[in-house]
């Protein structure tokens, strides 16, 4: 019988491809902020996502728009006007989202 050999590499793995684009201290939230506001501004995401700069929460917002998860829309006014709404693909990982948040409560829990 011939012994079934796993490689495990970056390149390879759709848990790391994943990881790459929801990972991380701030993404998850702003994906659940973003889906939960939407459409959320720019100023009311830095209000209601505690602890994020500035500069993090321009940076996690721009990674996540290169991604295809959410979407920024600008409007030609002054004071500029920027709202940011979840894309259809985003949409695919609120299932994924919540599963993680059904452990995490479960995890929550289990360490009290």
């Amino acid at each position: 019988m011939k012994e079934k050999k796993f490689i495990f590499d970056e390149e390879n793995c759709p848990v790391t491809a994943a990881m790459k684009v929801i990972g991380g201290k701030w993404k998850p939230i702003l994906i659940n902020a973003v889906y939960q506001t939407s459409p959320a501004r720019f100023g009311e995401l830095k209000r209601s996502v505690t602890g994020i700069t500035q500069s993090m929460l321009t940076a996690q917002l721009r990674e996540l728009e290169e991604d295809g998860i959410i979407n920024r829309k600008v409007y030609a006014e002054v004071p500029p006007k920027v709202e940011y709404t979840i894309t259809e693909f985003g949409m695919t990982l609120q299932p994924v989202l919540q599963s993680l948040g059904n452990w995490g409560q479960t995890y929550m829990l289990q360490k009290k």
